[in-house]
């Protein structure tokens, strides 16, 4: 579903470069949780980036379903983005002024869905999260890991093909975070999503389909336990 050849990030030039990917090969198939587990600054979310179209590599390809996605044109891309990828990042990202039900709308809104199938499918994304009766609050009133539930709502409303998220507990408790990674980890085996997962938290490595470790821009199997 999503494969990653040979990807190069470099930042600068000459001495001064920072090569954030050497080489790097990945792939989530779909139904499959695939787990990056790295340090800070080991390349993870820029790993995630390009993948995801966010920045283009230096080198190698991205192939979504097949299709190219370092070859299209930017405006492909970001329809690509719109409609097959999404993401769900460490800091929430909800906007402050929207209801948790008016944050997970959001891309539909942007692919205008006729209005009673958006109703529908937000109503069903936070069902799906748990967070049903939460719809009219806004993030400030609710706590870390009911807005992650919501980030992941409005990620998957769109019926992606791809998940990508970057360090998804690691501004939760442990128990939040253990609730988060089963949310996530029963939505992606049911919805038959291809799933990418950075993290450097042991519990979220041990939920991992398969489990790989990036050191310095380069990626390897992880250690058998």
């Amino acid at each position: 579903m999503i494969r990653g050849i040979g990807l190069t990030r470099t930042y600068g030039t000459g001495d001064t470069a920072v090569h954030a990917l050497r080489g790097v090969d990945v792939h989530a198939a779909p139904g499959e949780l695939v787990v990056v587990r790295g340090r800070s600054g080991s390349g993870k979310t820029s790993l995630l980036h390009v993948l995801g179209g966010l920045e283009a590599p230096t080198s190698g390809q991205v192939l979504v379903d097949g299709a190219d996605l370092t070859a299209m044109h930017p405006e492909q891309v970001l329809e690509l983005r719109r409609t097959r990828i999404a993401y769900v990042f460490q800091a929430f990202g909800l906007i402050p002024v929207l209801s948790a039900a008016e944050n997970v709308e959001v891309p539909l809104r942007v692919l205008r869905t006729d209005p009673a199938e958006r109703d529908r499918r937000v109503a069903e994304a936070l069902a799906a999260v748990g967070l049903e009766r939460h719809a009219a609050q806004r993030p400030a009133e609710l706590s870390g890991g009911q807005q992650q539930r919501v980030a992941i709502a409005r990620a998957l409303v769109h019926r992606p093909a791809v998940l990508l998220a970057d360090e998804p507990t690691g501004q939760l408790d442990s128990g939040t975070a253990a609730v988060v990674m089963d949310l996530l980890v029963d939505l992606v085996h049911g919805h038959g999503v291809a799933a990418v997962v950075t993290t450097h938290d042991p519990l979220m490595a041990e939920r991992a389909d398969r489990l790989v470790e990036l050191h310095s821009g380069e990626l390897r199997d992880a250690p058998a336990a």
